[in-house]
């Protein structure tokens, strides 16, 4: 082990902390894993619930669209900050006292967002909803590969890895359908019930530890607040950017260049003390530092496809909030049947076979999506849904069991804060360039349609008289019928080029997904287990 590591270990001989010896699990700690599992579900599913009731929100704080957005902006940011931070503040102030705080705090933040008077009071409430949300999710991951002995961690990877593919799959249902029949004050009281199991559990199953307040003297402070500076301006880039228009906007630009100096002194400063708050060392372990690549990727495929496809359906096919969430909870359902499989699988299958089946379905269903027409709807999606559905868990569950072979309980934490941090800049980095590309591409493919159509065209002239002759038999006189025609052959002209920029979106979700295979061909082989499994 490097000095980093060694200086970074006050609890490496702690039995608390280390998997126990024997294969046995208690039910004490199985049930502190569904508390925290439940917990990492939602967290992750507050990031999409929000959407389908978005334009409720606004309207009823009285916001514009783009005041709006920074509703789930506030939360992703302050998210993706405190995620790296949970593994060195779960040191100082314990696991069971930082969990149990952190998840009172979010269940008192979700309601406060219930309540909330105007547009910036929701902002502060989701930012501070976000910021313990977010701890809820890397504690989850670090708790499965502390406290379960290695035969059994790849089903509490199963179990996490329902929050990552399932909770982005149904939040924007639920959070349409509690709109649709209560209000969207109910999206944020969602969190009453499995935030009081979660309080329990944690109480009832994690064991206490003493504090390490004196950690806070030896605090990596200066790394930290680089991180958050950095990794917070580049979260703002990536959710505003194409909402302004990127670099025409000097917020924009202005948050690039800080985005890009503090990062650049992040990674300085943490690669070069003695004791980082993050270990990004464990980038450079082959397995893990591929792992994370699979992962961005994923980041880009779930909350990629999450947000693509309820776009097509809303514009194209006019699809209502429930109707969407009917389409969408054919890749989520059944994942609830097939990831409780994949841990059996994983002990009669090379892991890395697996994830490249899971990758390439994954790939596959994207690439179905990428020839849809305007008469696409819920019939001819339902099976592109369904191999995102199987090949999904494929992915997560066995990529999370290679990622984490080898590491040490120590590390566990700086391990989890990467692991998961990387799957949600993924998400981010593939929302804005899918936002970029389908304005772009749409643009073009309007031009091209556009140069195909000619108004001394014969083919044109005949259909520009059949709708003429149809407006005119709904009462409108002759030279209204003939605008009201060219104006339809407009907006046929623009779903089209919609279409066309949907499927270009979906095409690049597919190669995105393939490209981050090739990594998988270079992944070192290990046992089907976690932490420690494979030495």
């Amino acid at each position: 082990m490097n000095k980093t590591e060694s200086s970074n270990s006050p609890q490496r001989n702690s039995s608390s902390t280390a998997p126990p010896n024997s294969d046995q699990v208690s039910l004490k700690t199985w049930i502190g894993l569904i508390g925290t599992i439940l917990g990492a579900f939602m967290a992750v599913l507050d990031i999409q619930i929000t959407n389908a009731s978005l334009k409720d929100i606004q309207a009823a704080l009285g916001a514009t669209l783009e005041e709006g957005s920074w509703i789930s902006t506030a939360y992703l940011v302050a998210e993706i900050v405190v995620i790296p931070l949970t593994g060195w503040l779960s040191r100082v102030f314990s696991i069971r006292w930082y969990l149990f705080t952190n998840a009172a705090l979010f269940t008192f933040f979700s309601v406060c967002c219930a309540w909330a008077w105007n547009l910036n009071s929701m902002i502060v409430f989701r930012a501070l909803q976000g910021f313990t949300g977010g701890v809820l999710i890397p504690m989850a991951f670090t708790f499965i590969i502390t406290r379960l002995p290695p035969a059994k961690q790849s089903i509490g990877l199963a179990m996490f890895a329902l929050t990552a593919t399932f909770a982005p799959s149904i939040g924007p249902t639920l959070g349409g359908w509690l709109t649709e029949n209560y209000s969207w004050h109910y999206v944020f009281y969602l969190n009453l019930v499995p935030g009081l199991f979660l309080l329990t559990a944690v109480w009832y199953a994690v064991e206490p530890q003493p504090l390490q307040l004196g950690l806070l003297k030896q605090g990596d402070w200066g790394g930290i607040v680089a991180m958050a500076i950095g990794l917070g301006s580049l979260q703002v880039v990536l959710e505003e950017g194409s909402r302004k228009d990127w670099f025409s906007s000097d917020l924009i630009v202005r948050l690039s260049v800080i985005a890009a100096i503090f990062i650049s002194i992040f990674f300085w400063i943490e690669l070069t003390r003695r004791r980082p708050f993050i270990n990004l060392r464990l980038l450079w372990r082959r397995n893990f530092g591929l792992a994370a690549i699979v992962n961005v990727s994923l980041g880009v495929g779930l909350y990629g496809s999450i947000f693509i496809l309820p776009l097509y359906l809303a514009q194209i096919q006019q699809y209502n909030a429930m109707q969407i969430g009917e389409v969408i909870m054919w890749a989520g359902v059944p994942q609830l049947f097939i990831v409780p499989l994949v841990p059996k699988l994983m002990q009669r299958i090379d892991i890395r076979l697996m994830i490249a089946v899971g990758v390439s379905l994954f790939a596959v269903s994207c690439f179905m999506n990428s020839t849809m027409t305007h008469d696409t709807g819920i019939e001819q999606l339902r099976w592109s849904q369904l191999i995102r559905a199987m090949g999904q868990p494929l992915i997560m569950v066995p990529l999370s069991s290679i990622a984490t072979a080898n590491i040490e309980p120590e590390q566990a934490g700086s391990a989890s804060g990467l692991f998961n941090m990387m799957r949600n800049l993924g998400g981010s980095m593939g929302i804005a360039a899918l936002a970029t590309l389908l304005t772009r591409r749409e643009q073009f493919h309007s031009n091209r349609l556009g140069e195909t159509i000619s108004l001394y065209d014969p083919q044109t002239q005949q259909r520009l008289e059949q709708m003429t002759q149809y407006f005119v038999s709904r009462g409108a006189d002759l030279l209204t019928a003939k605008q009201q025609a060219i104006a339809a052959i407009s907006n046929i002209v623009r779903r089209e080029a919609f279409v066309l920029a949907f499927n270009d979106c979906f095409y690049f979700i597919g190669m995105a997904l393939l490209l981050s295979g090739i990594a998988i061909l270079f992944f070192k082989k290990t046992k089907a287990t976690g932490s420690g499994a494979a030495h």
